[in-house]
């Protein structure tokens, strides 16, 4: 039972997220809460001591500092902001570097890829299609959630609740 949560809890927030900033440029605030109360509801089912589970929550409010900051300049959404912080959560600081680092390329080639589609006209098929549209806008925003979960994705295998109890 542990380790279907552990296989199904993080992946499927991730993809939903995603989806969710891609459709609709929004991450619902539910996403990055069930994030941060499912790992330590896991966590503490797997045996992490207090303090372990307190410096992954350390991790994750140092994130959320670093990126409501972000969010002041308005480089990034609030729920951008939110969803990276929780997903710091269950990197903890082992891997919230190397978080950072990925989900940055991953902003960087989602952002050069939708600024080369927006110089091309849409078909106008899919023109129609709100979502699409809001996309395709010259000066829309990049739905940045996709690479946050693309990064956490990527580095989820190396967390320790992913090795503590899928690989053992």
């Amino acid at each position: 039972m542990l380790q279907a949560a552990v296989l199904i809890l993080f992946p499927l927030l991730m993809a939903y997220a995603a989806s969710s900033d891609l459709l609709t440029m929004t991450i619902s605030n539910r996403i990055s809460i069930i994030l941060v109360v499912g790992f330590v509801a896991i966590a503490f089912a797997a045996g992490l001591s207090m303090q372990e589970i307190g410096w992954h929550l350390a991790c994750g409010f140092l994130v959320l500092l670093i990126t409501f900051a972000m969010f002041a300049f308005g480089w990034i959404g609030g729920g951008d902001a939110k969803l990276a912080a929780a997903t710091s959560v269950w990197m903890g600081w082992g891997h919230v570097m190397e978080y950072g680092l990925v989900a940055s390329l991953a902003g960087a080639a989602l952002t050069l890829l939708l600024l080369q589609l927006r110089r091309w006209p849409l078909p106008a098929r899919i023109a129609r299609v709100p979502w699409i549209e809001r996309l395709h806008e010259p000066k829309g925003g990049i739905p940045y959630g996709i690479a946050l979960a693309i990064a956490g994705l990527v580095l989820y295998p190396e967390s320790v609740l992913f090795h503590r109890i899928v690989i053992g």
